[in-house]
């Protein structure tokens, strides 16, 4: 019994043994790997609102490990005095992708893409979707009014028609404009991103329609086929124009003769008539 108790005891005592110097060679050998590169990039100190001009205020630093992102800014005089062109949250790195290109300031204008034009439209606080129009959605632009040749400019003639498809919002604030009294009011107006032909288009409709902007779907980017509505389909009648009257058609029938025959009975006298085509009256 006590050989096979020490040969137990022994076996167990190696096999402890091993298993310690596994352990060791495990942990020893990440403890003693080389620690990952870290690469310092410039970060926002605060959140950062479009069209902001970068300041060293705005600004830190941050350790990235591995590889610094594409696009990333290592130095903070290379970002100083720049224009913000989309919202950067604080610790967020900063992009080049993200600032206006240097000498171009800030403000609404360095967000402009080239070709491109901010046009400004008033909407009201209904119109305006109580704040839900916030830049970079996506809208529709419907226009309503009397189409040119209508009589009168009566209400009964008035179309809606969607002007402007899945067009980019910039901005959307208020202005200070002053009314007949010249007392200020507040306007609502959002600014949108539209091509030179289509900024005509808008300028002119504001002018000469209402305007309404209807929120879409950021990903819905098809551009629908709509030929308007105007009032007499909401009450289910047909749209088309009633024009002039035409002349009259008068269905012309075949003269008819009519014949008269006396009946004499005693002193009475009767007369009976009959038509040539059999009907008698």
């Amino acid at each position: 019994m006590n050989r096979r108790l020490t040969g137990i005891l022994l076996i167990a005592f190696v096999i402890a043994i091993a298993c310690s110097y596994l352990v060791y060679r495990v942990v020893g050998g990440r403890l003693g790997a080389a620690p990952q590169k870290t690469t310092r990039v410039v970060a926002a100190g605060t959140d950062i609102k479009l069209g902001t001009v970068l300041r060293n205020a705005d600004l830190t630093t941050i350790d990235v490990v591995g590889a610094a992102p594409q696009g990333a800014i290592l130095k903070p005089a290379d970002v100083i005095g720049r224009g913000v062109i989309s919202e950067i949250y604080k610790g967020e790195p900063i992009l080049e992708n993200r600032l206006a290109p240097k000498g171009s300031g800030g403000g609404l204008a360095a967000t402009i893409p080239d070709g491109m034009r901010a046009c400004a439209v008033k909407v009201d606080q209904v119109v305006g979707v109580a704040g839900f129009v916030t830049p970079g959605l996506r809208v529709d632009v419907l226009i309503s009014g009397n189409p040119p040749g209508t009589q009168n400019n009566s209400t009964q003639a008035w179309q809606v028609r969607t002007l402007l498809q899945n067009i980019q919002v910039l901005s959307a604030g208020t202005d200070i404009q002053r009314d007949a009294e010249g007392k200020p009011q507040q306007v609502q107006v959002v600014n949108l991103l539209v091509t030179p032909e289509q900024a005509e288009a808008l300028s002119l409709a504001s002018n000469q329609t209402k305007i309404q902007l209807v929120l879409r779907n950021p990903l819905d980017t098809k551009l629908a086929k709509t030929a308007g509505t105007d009032l007499a389909q909401l009450y289910g009648h047909t749209s088309d124009p009633v024009g002039p009257p035409g002349p009259r058609r008068v269905r012309r029938t075949p003269a008819s003769h009519v014949y008269v025959i006396e009946v004499f009975n005693g002193s009475k006298k009767s007369e009976s008539k009959f038509a040539s085509h059999g009907e008698s009256e």
